[in-house]
Formats: structure tokens, sequence, C-alpha cells
């Protein structure tokens, strides 16, 4: 990816983002999200941006399989998110859900993630450890909670789906408190324009509400111009 952009993906939140795709579409109806209210480990930290390595895991009882072929799946895991392209995010489907019960995420394994070179994890299942989380690996998930279960990966690489996003390996994803979004590859090279060009009629309308109205009349003028300058 090119640095410039994914310097300017780092310092836009995810609302941004969904707004940027449809100006550089020309069109509303991007609906390529997360729906319902997520967790942030971090929500203080800057969103995260790569693209996404998927798994599956349970957790609510153990693996039917020997303890060496769960270990080796694992090991799969592992290398898969070592050896992913970076940037890079690790997107894991919670079988469970929504009756989820095993924290994989942890102080272990995002420190584990975060050495990797990952640049944070998205998931429908459980974070814990808050407080003991490494900074600069934020975690997005479904829930907060003390155990890690039975939890055992049940898959590598295939599509997964949190929270109503269709996600493949390989999908650019941004995240953050607000959910997270996949980015079109056919946009990706507008990008950068589109979100100046957002900003640039956010600030239309922002510019005079923060300095004051002296009448409806001001207002009036304000949201034409708004107006005429969105999607």
């Amino acid at each position: 990816m090119n640095p410039n952009l994914l310097k300017l993906l780092r310092g836009c939140d995810t609302p941004t983002i969904c707004n940027a795709i449809e100006v550089a579409q020309g069109k509303r109806g991007f609906d390529a999200f997360t729906r319902g209210t997520m967790i942030a480990s971090a929500p203080a930290e800057p969103p995260m941006v790569g693209y996404a390595v998927t798994a599956q895991l349970r957790a609510r009882a153990p693996s039917m399989a020997p303890p060496e072929a769960v270990r080796a799946k694992r090991m799969a895991y592992y290398r898969a998110m070592y050896e992913a392209s970076k940037p890079s995010i690790a997107v894991v489907e919670d079988l469970d859900f929504p009756d989820c019960i095993g924290a994989y995420w942890g102080e272990v394994n995002t420190t584990i993630h975060k050495a990797f070179g990952l640049s944070g994890a998205l998931t429908n299942g459980v974070v814990r450890d808050l407080g003991d989380l490494p900074e600069g690996f934020p975690v997005v998930a479904g829930s907060i909670g003390p155990s890690h279960g039975f939890v055992h990966v049940v898959s590598v690489g295939d599509p997964v789906t949190i929270f109503g996003l269709r996600i493949a390996t390989g999908d650019l994803v941004h995240a953050d408190r607000h959910g997270a979004v996949v980015i079109p590859p056919e946009v990706v090279p507008d990008l950068e324009a589109a979100i100046g060009k957002l900003r640039g009629s956010e600030y239309v309308i922002l510019a005079p509400m923060r300095a004051g109205l002296e009448s409806f009349g001001e207002f009036e003028d304000a949201w034409r111009r708004f107006e005429a300058s969105r999607v």
C-alpha cells in the first residue's frame, strides 16, 4: 500500500471512510460495514488499517480432534498470521456467536500478534485482560469476558462474517470504535481525493455552525451550499 495513503487512512475514523467511499463511488448505498455495537479495547488509539487474515474458532466445548491435530491447526493459524503481507489485521470469527464465551484475545495472544507485525484484531468474539493489552494493537470485539473456555481454531483462510460484514482474506479493512468497513479495491486509487472532497464539504456547514449563527437564514444558506457539495 502507498505509505501516504496508509498514513491518511490511519488518521481518519471509520465513519469518515464510509462517507469517503460513497464520494469515490459517486452515489449513496455503500453497505460493506458492520452492524450493531462493538467493543473497542483502546477507543482512544488510531484506527487499524490492513489486509484481512481470516480464521474461525470455537470455545464453548473442546475440539473432538486429536490433540496433535488441534496443535497443528493452531500452528497453521499462527504461521498464516506471521507470513501475511503487511499491513494486516487478524479477522477472526467466533462460530459460537452470539453465545461466545471464550476470550481468545487477551494479553498473550495480542502480544503475539503484535510481535508478528499485525495492526490489530477484529472479531465477533470475546476480549479480556483490558488494561494489560499491548499499546498499538487495538481489538474491536463482540464482547468482554473473563475466560478462554475451550478455545480452538476451526479454520484458517476461509471467508468470515463479523457483525453482518462478510470479509475474505486479502480484503482491505478499516476499523475503530465505531466498527469496521471493507474498502472496495476499485475506490482505493480515488480515496485520497475523496477524503479531501468530503472534508471540504463538511467544512462548508461546520465552519459557520461553530462560529455561531446570527439568523436562521444564515443556516439555510450554509445548508444549501452543503447540499450542493455532497454526494
